[in-house]
C-alpha cells in the first residue's frame, strides 16, 4: 500500500539513508506531494536551502538545464536537493534523463515529481532508476478503501472516527485524498487529541448533513422506508450542485450490485471482505437482501441503469428531482 511505502521512504531518509534519486509517480497526486513536500522541508537546514536547494516546474524546464543544475556540487554543504513538480510536462522527453540517472551526482538529491502518469517498466530508464535511487508508484485508492485510510491516517495522530462519518467525508469528497486530508486537518483543530471525529461533527464544521446524503439514502431504501428515503430525494434536487443525480445513481448500482453478491453468499460471514464494506455497514446489506429478493435485485439494477442513460439526456428530458422520484418508484415499489 501507498502509505506504508511513504513511511518507509520517510523513515530511511530520517536515518540518513539518502538516495541521489526520486521518481514519484503514479495516479495519486497527495502521496507525491507529500514526499516532496518532506524531502523540500528536510534533507537541508534553512541556512543551506538558500544555496542548495532548486525547484523547478516541468513545464518551465529543459531536460538539459535539470541535468546541469544536478551535476553542480552543494556549497557549504554535504548535498543539494534538486525538484522537479509537474514533471509530466516533460513526458516526451523524459527517457533523456537515462544517461544523468545512470551515473547520478552523489551529492545531489534530484527529485522527480511525475503525476498522473507512470513509467514503462521495461524501459532503461525505469531500472535505472530502480539501481541508482528510488522509484515511488502512488496508485489510485479504490472508494471502498479510502475510509480505512482515513482510520489509519488518524490513527496516526492520536484520533478515531465513526464509521458513518467517514462514509459521510468519502461520499461528500469522493477519493480526492488531499481534499479529504484537508479536511481532517481542519477537524484537528477542533477535535481533541483522543477523541472520535463523529457524524455530529463531519456536519457542524464541515457542512456534509447527516441525515440528507446519499449513505442515508441506502439506508432508508434498504429498509424500504419511502417516507424518509423520499425526504432525501426531495433534498438533493434542491441542492443540485453538491448532490449530483449521477453520483446518487452510481452509489445505488454500487449498492444493489453488492447486494447481489450477498444473496450469493454461501457463508456470509466473508460479507465484509467479499463486498469490500466495513463490518459496521454489513447490517444495510443483511436487510437489503431480506427486503430484495435477489430477482427484484436484478430488476432494480435494469432500472437504476435505465435512470442512468436518461440522466444523461438519452431518451428523455426530465428533472433532476423527477429523475429522482422515478427511481426511488422503481427501487422501492
Amino acid at each position: 500500500m501507498s502509505l506504508e511505502k511513504v513511511k518507509h521512504i520517510v523513515a530511511d531518509i530520517k536515518k540518513g539513508n539518502i538516495k541521489p534519486i526520486y521518481f514519484l509517480m503514479g495516479e495519486e497526486a497527495y502521496y507525491i506531494d507529500a514526499l516532496s513536500k518532506f524531502i523540500e522541508d528536510n534533507i537541508l537546514s534553512d541556512e543551506e536551502k538558500g544555496f542548495n536547494q532548486t525547484v523547478f516546474y516541468g513545464r518551465d524546464v529543459k531536460i538539459e538545464d535539470i541535468v546541469s543544475t544536478a551535476k553542480r556540487f552543494p556549497m557549504m554543504a554535504e548535498r543539494q536537493v534538486v525538484i522537479v513538480k509537474e514533471a509530466q510536462d516533460l513526458s516526451r522527453t523524459i527517457e533523456n534523463l537515462a544517461p544523468y540517472i545512470e551515473n547520478p551526482q552523489p551529492t545531489t538529491v534530484l527529485v522527480i515529481c511525475y503525476k498522473y502518469k507512470k513509467l514503462d517498466k521495461r524501459k532503461k530508464i525505469y531500472k535505472s532508476i530502480a539501481k541508482n535511487g528510488v522509484i515511488f508508484e502512488s496508485k489510485k485508492l479504490y472508494d471502498n478503501q479510502i475510509p480505512d485510510w482515513i482510520r489509519r491516517v488518524l490513527t496516526g495522530k492520536g484520533y478515531t472516527i465513526s464509521p458513518k462519518a467517514s462514509q459521510m467525508l468519502v461520499e461528500f469528497l469522493g477519493n480526492d485524498l488531499g481534499k479529504i486530508n484537508n479536511e481532517l486537518e481542519k477537524l484537528q483543530l477542533i477535535v481533541k487529541s483522543g477523541e472520535q471525529i463523529s457524524a455530529q461533527i463531519i456536519e457542524e464544521n464541515i457542512g456534509i448533513s447527516k441525515d440528507y446524503n446519499n449513505f442515508e439514502l441506502l439506508n432508508a431504501i434498504a429498509r424500504r422506508d419511502m417516507k424518509k428515503a423520499f425526504g432525501i430525494i426531495q433534498y438533493f434536487a434542491h441542492d443540485p450542485k453538491n448532490h449530483p443525480t449521477v453520483v446518487t445513481v452510481s452509489t445505488l448500482f454500487g449498492f444493489f450490485s453488492k447486494v447481489m453478491k450477498y444473496h450469493a453468499l454461501s457463508n456470509k460471514s466473508q460479507a465484509p471482505k467479499a463486498l469490500g464494506v466495513h463490518p459496521f455497514f454489513i447490517k444495510d446489506y443483511e436487510i437489503a437482501a431480506r427486503n430484495y429478493p435477489m430477482r427484484k435485485v436484478s430488476s432494480v439494477i435494469a432500472s437504476i441503469r435505465e435512470i442512468d442513460v436518461k440522466s444523461k439526456g438519452v431518451g428523455a428530458n426530465l428533472t433532476q428531482a423527477d429523475l429522482l422520484k422515478e427511481l426511488l418508484v422503481k427501487v422501492v415499489a
